[in-house]
């Protein structure tokens, strides 16, 4: 009988975060009689690998060195070689170069997505980095960029033909996603972040914001709070700025946790001043729970966050903007309630996870059909 083709997901680790959300989506809900599949970290993986359920779904580290790390590449051929697999889909900027790898190991599909940047490069400028990207063209049969931000800069800086260009959007579950049934809370007026504690994403800069709230309004400091949802390399300086600085009592760093969808439904309104984005699966999801958002003008953040309907866009370093806007929401609950309500159904008719799962089920279907 004949095998089910595999479908190998090489990223650098796995560990909480948009990314690897949208990964654990697509390998749970894809139906079990189309492709199997199997998960390759470049490092290691955490406690979130427990988030992929499906049976049978192998998971590998391969603990690649800091550096350049060529063994790697070696540990990877001969996997592959091993495994045989159908597709190998590779992450970001980190997992790329080895689509050439793969294809030296006989893979006779290789997809490429992209859903952001670190911070050494949030505009994708890096000329070493992009004319790695622009030689393995050949080797990689599709780009999957997941905002129009990046399909615009795949296009026109790496110049990705348009054939091997497809834009997929984010996913987001939007039955566990839902408004809490008493609506949004107003007190406490819960200032709420879900994302990655590194530097791309400026918890430092949030908490910076959260302060200057409190300092506009003195009268009302006892029913403010800010939840920062998430753990990461930065997690310690994080609490080391708000034990100086203060006010800690005011201030919950939760950590990585498994109940984000119950936490957000606690949030009043949820805040995302990040340096870069692709389209932030934690955006899809504070808006899929009713929650109006303030969020940087970067990536694709600008085409799912409709201005002035759903939230409030900002500049990341604007820490007054964000707190003046905090305090907008505060003071205009009914307004809180609308863009939350407006959020909710913008990601119902454009970020549905079925939308997604189908398009990345489209594109296996026709390269497989094409290439075995």
């Amino acid at each position: 009988m004949r095998q089910l083709p595999l479908v190998v997901h090489l990223v650098y680790r796995l560990d909480f975060g948009g990314l690897e959300t949208v990964l654990a989506e697509c390998v749970n809900r894809m139906p079990a009689d189309k492709y199997r599949h199997a998960v390759v970290c470049l490092t290691d993986f955490t406690s979130f690998a427990k988030k992929i359920t499906k049976p049978g779904v192998e998971i590998i580290a391969l603990h690649k060195p800091a550096g350049l790390g060529l063994k790697t590449h070696l540990k990877l051929w001969k996997l592959l070689r091993k495994l045989r697999p159908a597709i190998l889909h590779t992450y970001n900027l980190a997992a790329i170069e080895y689509s050439f790898t793969a294809k030296m190991a006989g893979v006779p599909i290789c997809i490429h997505a992209e859903h952001g940047r670190d911070l050494s490069d949030p505009e994708g400028k890096n000329p070493k980095h992009n004319m790695l990207r622009r030689l393995l063209i050949p080797f990689i049969d599709c780009y999957i960029p997941v905002s129009r931000d990046l399909r615009q800069w795949l296009k026109d800086v790496i110049r990705v033909p348009d054939a091997k260009n497809l834009l997929i959007n984010n996913g987001v579950d939007t039955e566990r996603f839902h408004a809490a049934p008493n609506g949004l809370a107003t007190e406490p007026f819960v200032v709420g972040t879900v994302g990655r504690v590194q530097d791309i994403k400026n918890h430092k800069g949030l908490v910076i914001a959260f302060q200057r709230l409190l300092e506009l309004m003195p009268e009302h400091k006892e029913k403010l709070r800010l939840h920062i949802i998430g753990d990461g390399p930065l997690m310690r300086q994080l609490q080391a700025q708000v034990d100086t600085t203060g006010p800690g009592e005011q201030i919950w760093l939760a950590g990585a946790r498994s109940d984000i969808a119950e936490l957000m439904r606690e949030f009043s309104v949820f805040v995302l001043p990040s340096f870069a984005e692709g389209t932030p699966v934690t955006l899809l999801e504070a808006m899929s729970s009713g929650l109006p958002v303030i969020a940087s003008a970067v990536g694709g953040i600008p085409d799912v966050l409709d201005q002035g309907r759903t939230g409030i866009l900002v500049s990341a370093s604007d820490h007054e903007a964000i707190a003046a806007s905090l305090a907008d929401y505060f003071r205009q609950p009914a307004k809180m309630a609308q863009h939350g309500i407006a959020g909710r159904e913008l990601v119902e008719q454009n970020y549905s996870i079925a939308a997604m799962l189908q398009n990345y089920m489209k594109l296996y279907d026709a390269l497989c059909q094409a290439k075995l």
